[in-house]
């Protein structure tokens, strides 16, 4: 027999107002709305419970209607970790269980990327929170303050996130940037996946928590967690997940790769 499999649970965050995207639970992707694809890739994780948290009646009737569970909370959360916290304290799930927060905008999250960073959490104790990374190769996107980079340490903890280019090499990036075409290779950087497996225990105690200052600066809230000496695995990422939906853009990209794959 192989290794026993994570018990946990999935939250899906999911909000219609969206600046660049309104509406975008409801939004339409090969005859189906985003939250349903996403939905459906969440149950095919192997999860024991998932539910979808909302604060709008409209995305709680469509959710409904497919067959999803939904948690009704407030609309005043400024994270979604706050809106996550809620759920957990409304369902009365115990301290010890594991929610993954999987965000509502990723309908073509790998499923067994949420089950690894639940079986992350689950096989590390000392951690509160397990998220995931990937490999960075590219030189433009280490400088890409976009791309979250974490480092680690030699037990696969995080020990900083960061926009900027961490671990600054020395002595390959003291030459101009324009003329560095590859990444040193005894050196590795990786790119943060913010996908997030939590403790009940913490993801209650987390909204409590006051913000930190590198948080704050960078604009990061896993910064927060690391601040307060809550410990953060990081998997590295057995199959990486495509990019979410942020624009009409991206809707209509992934509408075209879905029509071509039938």
């Amino acid at each position: 027999m192989g290794e026993a499999e994570p018990r946990f649970r999935i939250a899906i965050p999911a909000r219609y107002a969206s600046t660049r995207l309104p509406g975008k639970p409801l939004r339409l992707l090969a005859g189906r709305p985003l939250i349903e694809h996403v939905y459906r890739r969440a149950l095919g994780s192997g999860a024991v419970e998932v539910v979808i948290a909302t604060d709008d009646p409209r995305i709680r009737a469509v959710a409904e209607s497919f067959g999803a569970e939904v948690c009704m909370t407030s609309p005043d959360h400024p994270t979604g970790t706050d809106r996550l916290a809620e759920v957990a304290t409304q369902r009365g799930w115990p301290d010890q269980d594991i929610v993954v927060n999987v965000q509502g905008d990723e309908p073509r999250i790998p499923p067994a990327l949420v089950r690894q960073v639940a079986m992350g959490l689950e096989e590390h104790p000392a951690a509160g929170i397990a998220t995931a990374c990937t490999r960075i190769r590219e030189v433009a996107e280490v400088f890409d303050p976009n791309a979250v980079k974490v480092v680690l340490d030699a037990q696969g903890y995080a020990r900083y996130f960061s926009r900027a280019p961490i671990p600054w090499h020395r002595e390959a990036f003291q030459a101009s940037r324009e003329r560095l075409t590859e990444l040193p290779e005894q050196t590795a950087w990786f790119r943060h996946i913010g996908l997030y497996a939590y403790r009940v225990a913490v993801l209650r105690r987390y909204p409590q928590l006051t913000p930190a200052p590198a948080e704050q600066a960078e604009s990061l809230e896993q910064l927060r967690a690391l601040w307060h000496g809550i410990g953060v695995y990081v998997a590295e990422a057995a199959e990486a997940p495509p990019p979410g939906v942020d624009t009409e853009a991206d809707l209509a990209r992934l509408a075209a790769e879905w029509e071509r794959s039938g």
